[in-house]
Parts: structure tokens; C-alpha cells; sequence
């Protein structure tokens, strides 16, 4: 009987040894969550929370070792810590080192549900920074459902000149990164929390981002592990959210606002996207999902209201052809909130003066 791949994983992987115990990382079982979709593979490898920095070759040659089986595609390895007992508190002496500490400005784009256009905002709104001058870079933190390959048309890998380290793919100017550029577009990412907020980790730190005045990280919709763990894992500036004017929606963003207040991270305003739809032909005005609610919850919560997007079928069409609209045509008039919403943060957030921080340890 032919040897299934998984089986040849299983067994590669039992050459990586544990170099604290000096077993291998399969008799000590310490790797889970291992799954094959045809030839992408993927597992995570347990280990206590205070061993980033012991375990990260082993994850390396773990990767390579699997990399070089035949019938591998693509291999994603991570590190977890989920059969330990969480790390202690800063206050007991032991923390995980800031990720993304050497960006200027790091601000989470996000949204307390999908399909309120938070992804395009995110996208506009990096483009629109970097042709104010800002150096900017943009994250995709979605694992599940990874939009920036499609939105900005990108669809080859990321190079590593190291072996180690992934250099982010420039394009409209912006340095971009997204679990998407590695993976097939209809392969599906069945993983549990902790393999997602390894990921995530990789993503931020195994990055080679250069210098950048700020970083704008589209996150996933919901409040979940992935917002979770780069709230506590990035000392972000801020975070701004997305929503669309009925009060469904408002609810969902609300609920966000108040998971960004719970772990101190400042809410830099409210979008209102989707605000209202003018008719390209007669130009008469329909608030197809009401009009003023994004900007009415800011003031009750006493946030800045950053400004209001139109329902715009060029805007749309833009983001699906990865031509988003502030790069094809950045002084239209469908551009304009965009840069306006940019002026305000470049202004109130970007200018402020950058603090030097540690070297990014990888974990």
C-alpha cells in the first residue's frame, strides 16, 4: 500500500529533534493539528510559552523537512502553546516581547462583522497614506478568508534571501503581506485558534518590513483570537472601525469598540461606508442603508466621526479587479473621502514623533 503523505510528514518530522529534551518532536508529541489539502500542508508544534526563541529553529527545520518531501506544495508551521499554562504577567517578570515595535504607527482597520466594506476601506485608506508621502505597509490579518491577493491583484509568493525572514510584496506602493499570498486562493484554512494566532504571529514578525512610518492591519470581522492576540501582542496606536449606517451593523460595530476599549487600545473614529448611493445617471440620492448612524454613534460614544464613504459601483469594481480606486484614479471624486479620512490620521496619529523600540524577537 502506497504510504499516505501524512504519514511521510509524521515521519520527516521525527528527524527535527526537541533540542531540550533531545527526543524527537513526534515520540514527544508535541506536533498537532497536522492537515494535508492536496499537498498544503500544516501543523503546529506545542511548546511551553517561555521557548520562542529555543523552539523557533526547530519550527525552521521542521518546515524544511516537510518541504522536501515529494508531493509538498507549501508547508505553514507554527508554534503554540496550548497544552501550557498561560505565560505570567509582566507583573510576575515574564512577557512576550512586542511584535511590529520598530513601525512608527500600527492601527487596526476593523469591524464588528463582515460585509460592511472593511477590507476596501482598509486598502483605500493604506493607498491613500502612501501618496501622501507616508511609507506605509498593509497587513492582512485574516486567516480564514484573506482578501488583499484579489484586492491588489498580487498573486505570486513571497521571496526570503535568508531562508528566515519573508520580504513583503510592493505594490502602488505599499509593502504588503497576506497568509494568502502563500496559499492557494480555494484552499480552505480548517485550523484551530492557537495554529491561527501562530500564524498571525509568523506573519508580523518573520516579516522584513523595513522601515515604515505606519502599518495598517486589515483584521478579520468579529472579535475573536486573531483581534485578541495582535491587540495584545502589537502596541497599536489605534484602531478604527467600519460599519455601515443601519443599526444591525452599529450593534456588531459597537461590540468592537468595546473589545479595542476592554484591552486599552485607543479607537482612533468611525467610518460610515456604504453611507449613501447617488445615481450615475439621473444623480438623485437613495440611503439604501439609512444615512447618519455611524456618524450619530460616534458622537453618543464620544468618538471622532472620521468621515462617510459612498455606495459606489466603481469603488466595488475596483477592489474585485485589484485596481482599488485611490490607485487608478486617485483625484476622483469617488477618491476623495479616502484621502480625506487619511489627512486626519496622517494629521492626529502618523505625525507624532516615532519611538525607537527593541529588536523583534521571534517567537
Amino acid at each position: 500500500m502506497t504510504e499516505k503523505l501524512e504519514d511521510k510528514v509524521l515521519s520527516a518530522l521525527r528527524a527535527v529533534r526537541d533540542p531540550i529534551s533531545g527526543e524527537d518532536i513526534v515520540s514527544q508529541n508535541m506536533v498537532s493539528g497536522l492537515i494535508n489539502k492536496d499537498g498544503n500542508i500544516g501543523f503546529s508544534i506545542e511548546i511551553h510559552p517561555d521557548q520562542g526563541n529555543v523552539m523557533e529553529p526547530v519550527r525552521q527545520a521542521a518546515a524544511s523537512a516537510v518541504e522536501a518531501l515529494e508531493g509538498v506544495l507549501s508547508v505553514t508551521a507554527v508554534l503554540t502553546a496550548e497544552r501550557q499554562p498561560r505565560a505570567p504577567t509582566p507583573s510576575h517578570g515574564v512577557s512576550k516581547p512586542k511584535l511590529l515595535d520598530n513601525i512608527g504607527s500600527v492601527i487596526a482597520v476593523a469591524s464588528g462583522k463582515g460585509g460592511v466594506g472593511k477590507s476596501t476601506t482598509a486598502v483605500n485608506l493604506a493607498l491613500a497614506l502612501a501618496q501622501a508621502g507616508v511609507k506605509t505597509g498593509l497587513m492582512d490579518a485574516d486567516i480564514y478568508g484573506p482578501s488583499l491577493p484579489m484586492m491588489m491583484a498580487i498573486d505570486q509568493k513571497p521571496e526570503s534571501p535568508d531562508g528566515e525572514r519573508l520580504l513583503p510584496i510592493e505594490k502602488y506602493g505599499l509593502k504588503c503581506m497576506s497568509i494568502g499570498f502563500m496559499v492557494p486562493s480555494d484552499t480552505p484554512m480548517i485550523w484551530r485558534g492557537p495554529m491561527v494566532m501562530g500564524a498571525l504571529e509568523q506573519l508580523m514578525g518573520d516579516t522584513d518590513w523595513g522601515d515604515l512610518d505606519v502599518m495598517i492591519i486589515d483584521m478579520p470581522p468579529g472579535t475573536g483570537d486573531a483581534q485578541l492576540t495582535i491587540a495584545q501582542r502589537v502596541a497599536l496606536a489605534g484602531a478604527i472601525i467600519v460599519s455601515t449606517p443601519q443599526d444591525l451593523a452599529l450593534l456588531d460595530a459597537i461590540k468592537g469598540l468595546n473589545m479595542f476599549h476592554k484591552v486599552e487600545v485607543p479607537i482612533l473614529g468611525i467610518i460610515e461606508n456604504m453611507s449613501y448611493f447617488l445615481c450615475p445617471n439621473c444623480g438623485e440620492r437613495s440611503d439604501i442603508f439609512t444615512h447618519g448612524g455611524a456618524e450619530t454613534t460616534a458622537h453618543r460614544m464620544g468618538i471622532d466621526f472620521l468621515g462617510a464613504v459612498p455606495l459606489e459601483m466603481s469603488i466595488r469594481a475596483g477592489s474585485d479587479s485589484g485596481k482599488p480606486i485611490v490607485a487608478q484614479a486617485p483625484d476622483s471624486a469617488q477618491a476623495a473621502p479616502y484621502h480625506a479620512i487619511a489627512k486626519l490620521i496622517k494629521e492626529s496619529t502618523i505625525s507624532s514623533k516615532r519611538q525607537s523600540g527593541p529588536s523583534i524577537i521571534i517567537e
